[in-house]
């Protein structure tokens, strides 16, 4: 299932963002990584009812554009994961090799 962004509002230093399609395996990661951003000074995430609405972000920063922030976020989590992939896929190997060696 993909995601996807819809903005609600959009200011100078904050943007509130409609979150269509989504998972909370991704939006509380992705509101944890958010936070420790330095130029955001604000984020959350909120459902105002979890059957029929979508959830909604706000991000506030303190320097540059908040759009920017979720990019960074995005992109960092993008490397988190990749890595998580890569190193599971190793393990796998190593399991593989392992097993093949016993027999």
């Amino acid at each position: 299932m993909d995601s996807k962004f819809n903005v609600v509002s959009r200011n100078k230093d904050s943007i509130t963002l409609e979150v269509i399609n989504y998972d909370n395996t991704l939006l509380r990661p992705l509101m944890e990584e958010v936070t420790k951003d330095d130029k955001v000074e604000i984020a959350h995430y909120y459902i105002k009812h979890p059957e029929i609405d979508n959830p909604q972000i706000y991000i506030k920063v303190s320097t540059g554009k908040p759009q920017a922030a979720i990019k960074r976020t995005i992109r960092k989590m993008n490397k988190i994961y990749e890595s998580m992939y890569n190193d599971l896929l190793k393990e796998k190997e190593k399991l593989s090799k392992n097993n093949k060696n016993k027999k």
